[in-house]
């Protein structure tokens, strides 16, 4: 595995991607530092061509990074197996790599109109609070899906989220909550949430891309960051398409990034790759690449 990944990078290296270094030196004077979310292998990890197991390896020899994201799908029946959790966490540290969250999935609707339900979605996610916090992560990122009218569905979200929240207090994980489609990628709405939650182990993760709300409904990204930033404990850097110059056609990424400085935000700044015009690897070196110019230039915050 180790050298199937050593000669993608050297071709990466001759067709001319130079794959900056600035990631192993200087890290006290970083504006910002850089880890990887498992979703931007999906569709590697789903083939079968790469392994779970193997993504803190795939995080460190291929991209030079140190910290990671998992993704609940790709060990989705494993959260309660110590064995296979202890290989995970060997993994990460036989590699220096360190694990900050679990991103969470099909567990149920924590702001399900039926008390019955919403109370089983939040129960399904104990497990993936106690495997984050064997892990050493310090969140678990969950969605805020609801149903109902606006208000409505900030009562019912803040609910299941503040049933969420306390039970990882004991455990000292946080709930985070990302844009993530409806009503949640609305910034208002989801301060709204936060504001009602009203607890400091309550937050949200912040996505550059996930700011449409439905069809072609999309809230403006730059201000649904502003807004949400205050409350952020992670930050993912949701990248698509790229033009000839590296740069993100969808979004700003010197105007993001200046936007999460200027909030005091000091965490990881995730890559998260989603896009299908590049292979996964390539898409993520080119993020990482980004990343790093805007990390270089003298007009950050």
């Amino acid at each position: 595995m180790d050298r199937r990944y050593f000669i993608k990078s050297t071709a990466f290296l001759l067709a001319g991607l130079t794959i900056p270094t600035g990631l192993s030196c200087g890290k006290k004077n970083m504006k910002f530092k850089i880890s990887l979310a498992e979703w931007s292998l999906h569709r590697m990890l789903y083939s079968g061509e790469i392994d779970h197991l193997d993504f803190c390896v795939i995080t460190r020899n291929e991209f030079g990074l140190d910290a990671v994201e998992y993704v609940n799908s790709f060990f989705f029946d494993k959260a309660k197996d110590i064995s296979y959790l202890k290989e995970m966490k060997k993994r990460a540290q036989d590699h220096g790599v360190s694990s900050l969250l679990i991103m969470c999935d099909n567990e149920g609707y924590l702001g399900d109109p039926d008390p019955k339900a919403r109370k089983l979605a939040v129960e399904n996610h104990y497990k993936w609070m106690e495997a984050a916090k064997f892990l050493g992560c310090h969140s678990i990122r969950v969605n805020a899906q609801s149903e109902g009218s606006y208000e409505e569905q900030i009562d019912l979200a803040s609910d299941g989220l503040r049933m969420l929240t306390e039970f990882g207090e004991d455990l000292g994980i946080n709930t985070i909550v990302e844009n993530h489609g409806g009503l949640s990628s609305n910034g208002k709405w989801l301060v709204s949430v936060m504001e009602k939650v009203d607890h400091p182990m309550c937050g949200t993760l912040p996505d550059f891309g996930n700011f449409r709300i439905e069809n072609d409904n999309w809230y403006d990204r730059y201000i649904g960051m502003k807004e949400l930033m205050p409350y952020a404990k992670a930050v993912s850097a949701k990248s698509h398409s790229f033009d000839p110059k590296g740069k993100e056609i969808n979004t700003d990424f010197f105007k993001m990034i200046n936007i999460v400085l200027a909030s005091g935000y000091t965490g990881y700044i995730g890559i998260e790759y989603e896009g299908n015009e590049v292979d996964e690897m390539q898409g993520v070196h080119l993020t990482k690449e980004l990343l790093e110019d805007v990390r270089r230039s003298s007009s950050l915050s």
